[in-house]
């Protein structure tokens, strides 16, 4: 990973770059593999002119999900782990370190903040709520196929009470940059699936 050179590591990154893209290939994952990251990347790669710490944020987006079980609660907490543990054996500054494992964390929750660094990442994260339509359903599709061990009369319950709390928020987006990009597809998007979805069969 020649980010970790960038921002000053002396180890070398390749084993953890490698153990990466195995990670987001592992067969549980429909959506939140490497298209997925390639995907915040290249979102980010357009708006890092508003980071403060881009390469931190950068950093994060490699690693928010690079434990992903679907069955467990505590992915965030073990990527972040993950992140601490690789950023250490390749030397990077303990400020560093603490700054991507927090920005990891924010993805959890996708509570509201005041650092743009916590705001941005999560609205990278967010931006597949307003990409076109097609990319979309894709997304929701690949969402299913992660939770296919769920009954379908609980999984409708529960992407519904995950997307009208999406859509409840009086801003989906806080940062502006992506607010004015993607806010109103977004709640299109949204809207458009839990119609769908509220007429599903159960």
């Amino acid at each position: 990973m020649s980010l970790l050179r960038t921002a000053g590591g002396a180890g070398d990154a390749s084993g953890w770059y490698d153990r990466l893209t195995t990670a987001y290939a592992e067969p549980q994952r429909h959506y939140h593999n490497q298209q997925h990251i390639a995907e915040c990347l290249a979102e980010f790669d357009m708006a890092c002119h508003l980071a403060k710490q881009p390469v931190a944020v950068e950093l994060a987006l490699w690693f928010h999900d690079a434990v992903y079980d679907p069955k467990a609660g505590d992915n965030e907490e073990r990527s972040a782990e993950m992140a601490k543990q690789c950023l250490g054996e390749c030397g990077m500054a303990e400020p560093l370190i603490e700054t991507v494992t927090r920005l990891v964390m924010a993805t959890k929750h996708h509570e509201l903040a005041t650092d743009i660094d916590v705001r941005l990442t999560m609205d990278v994260d967010l931006s597949i709520l307003g990409r076109d339509e097609k990319r979309f359903f894709e997304y929701e599709e690949q969402i299913r196929l992660e939770y296919a061990w769920v009954p379908n009369s609980v999984f409708v319950a529960k992407r519904l009470e995950v997307l009208r709390r999406f859509l409840a928020h009086e801003r989906i987006f806080s940062t502006d940059w992506f607010h004015d990009k993607y806010e109103r597809h977004a709640r299109r998007n949204l809207e458009t699936s839990i119609n769908r979805l509220s007429q599903s069969p159960l």
